[in-house]
């Protein structure tokens, strides 16, 4: 079947704590699909605030998914060529942040690596992206954005990359702050020390989506060979 979208994304690996930690946090493994029953916090519909994430699966976006437009063997292609010309290197621990509402994992300190990494993704794939729709680009509420992120989302079908992009693993849709007294210490406690532990990015993923609304797994890993 080809996919309706893909997209390149950091998600750790299956035997990582932050992983299996993650996955049940949202309800859902994004490798294997498998639905994970939630634990319930009292005050919250933990279902309903991490829907949003649930169905993109847990990761950090790189390449923002799109529809391909011609060869989809060629976009995978492009895909594992450009895992092969990038080198491995150290992520710096995560933590639990406040990004304008959402909780997100983020990195505890800059690391250029990771952001050379998102920006040769967007590149390396931007020719196999089929043009935005009008109905794709009014969804990202143009008329809000600044300047660059306009020209981002006309060049590039994305408003948040390059200059405006940042690291993020999502763990909830945007909350109020009587929301984020409740989740706040429940998602710390789901998660422990996974996200401070030291990993090294080795591997990127392409993540697919099988039709319009349904969830994206991960379709292929690719080795950082450069």
């Amino acid at each position: 079947m080809i996919p309706y979208r893909i997209a390149l994304y950091y998600a750790p690996g299956t035997d990582d704590p932050l992983h299996q930690r993650a996955s049940a946090w949202l309800g859902r493994d994004a490798v294997s699909g498998a639905e994970i029953p939630q634990k319930a916090i009292a005050g919250v519909d933990i279902a309903e605030v991490t829907a949003d994430a649930r169905g993109y699966g847990f990761h950090a976006t790189l390449k923002p998914p799109f529809r391909v437009g011609g060869d989809m063997q060629a976009a995978l292609q492009a895909a594992q060529d450009f895992a092969a010309r990038t080198a491995a290197f150290a992520l710096p621990p995560l933590q639990i942040t406040d990004l304008d509402g959402f909780l997100a994992l983020r990195e505890a300190e800059p690391c250029p690596a990771l952001h050379a990494l998102a920006d040769g993704a967007v590149t390396a794939l931007d020719s196999h992206r089929a043009p935005a729709t009008e109905a794709e680009i009014a969804r990202r509420k143009p008329e809000k954005l600044t300047p660059r992120q306009r020209e981002y989302l006309e060049a590039w079908g994305y408003p948040y990359v390059f200059a405006e992009w940042r690291f993020h693993m999502t763990l909830t849709r945007r909350l109020t702050p009587d929301e984020k007294t409740i989740i706040l210490p429940a998602v710390t406690d789901a998660l422990g020390d996974a996200p401070a532990i030291a990993r090294t990015v080795t591997d990127i993923c392409i993540f697919a989506q099988a039709a319009p609304g349904a969830p994206f797994t991960i379709l292929e890993r690719l080795k950082l060979r450069g």
